[in-house]
């Protein structure tokens, strides 16, 4: 685990709060009154079994679902009715499962693309003001390139994406969703399909990450990732938040083993 654990205790503040969280699909209820909040500077877990509505919280607090009911609470803004795009603005990054980065673009240009509120991205600024927009440009390129280094993926800078494999998609992801300095990062499943090699790559990013002030909150099924990485953990089944604590706590409740072994959907 992260030595910087210390830096989470009660007193830090949420960057992100869920209070009394319902959505329901047609006469099923796939998230039931679920509340919790992530605290700045923490990588917190999200973990349960195969149906538990980890995956329905995700879309809820990314924007992608609207809650039948409850509140999402974003640095301290209330945005259960705001779309995704609004909560990128807000600070707040998601990766999926499967990243889906641009084939034929260089993993430069892939990381480019996600710098936020350039001049150049309005017309009459570059009429008006061609040295500001190349000046942007400018600073775009040396952070994206800056970001690929972090990530590791340097030597590729000018390959595109395609080449990629599904672990190096992974980090060009991360590299993406840092272009638009972001204060959460939900992290959707980032061992899924990973090689052991690179899977510790990835596990030293976020850290690295975490490092800088970044606060993740990550669905995980490799409950060897979550123990090393998080400082705490949620558990949900049946789409109820079932308990929360440190992942060895966590790892010695009852319930939690009764939700796994007795198979909770």
């Amino acid at each position: 685990m992260s030595t910087t654990t210390e830096r989470h205790g009660e007193e830090a503040r949420p960057v992100l709060t869920a209070k009394n969280v319902v959505r329901r699909f047609g006469g099923v209820t796939a998230v039931n009154d679920v509340s919790f909040h992530v605290r700045q500077g923490e990588i917190l877990g999200l973990i349960g079994p195969n149906g538990a509505g980890k995956t329905t919280m995700f879309d809820l607090l990314a924007g992608s679902v609207a809650p039948s009911s409850g509140e999402i609470i974003l640095n301290g803004a209330p945005v259960a009715g705001e779309p995704a795009h609004r909560r990128i603005g807000r600070g707040l990054g998601r990766t999926f499962q499967i990243p889906r980065p641009f084939p034929n673009l260089s993993l430069l240009d892939n990381v480019m693309l996600a710098a936020q509120g350039q001049a150049g991205e309005r017309l009459l600024s570059n009429f008006l003001r061609p040295w500001k927009v190349a000046a942007e440009e400018k600073a775009a390129q040396a952070k994206a390139m800056e970001l690929l280094d972090l990530v590791h993926l340097t030597r590729l800078t000018h390959e595109p994406a395609r080449v990629l494999s599904g672990g190096q998609r992974k980090l060009l992801e991360l590299a993406r969703i840092m272009m638009a300095d972001p204060a959460l990062i939900l992290l959707d499943e980032p061992a899924a399909g990973v090689n052991a090699t690179l899977l510790e790559t990835i596990i030293d990013r976020i850290r690295d990450i975490n490092q800088r002030g970044v606060t993740f909150l990550l669905i995980e099924h490799n409950i060897d990732m979550v123990t090393r990485l998080c400082h705490r953990v949620l558990v949900m089944a049946s789409g109820q938040l079932l308990c929360e604590g440190t992942p060895d706590e966590v790892a010695r409740d009852p319930r939690v083993i009764e939700a796994y072994l007795g198979g909770a959907a």
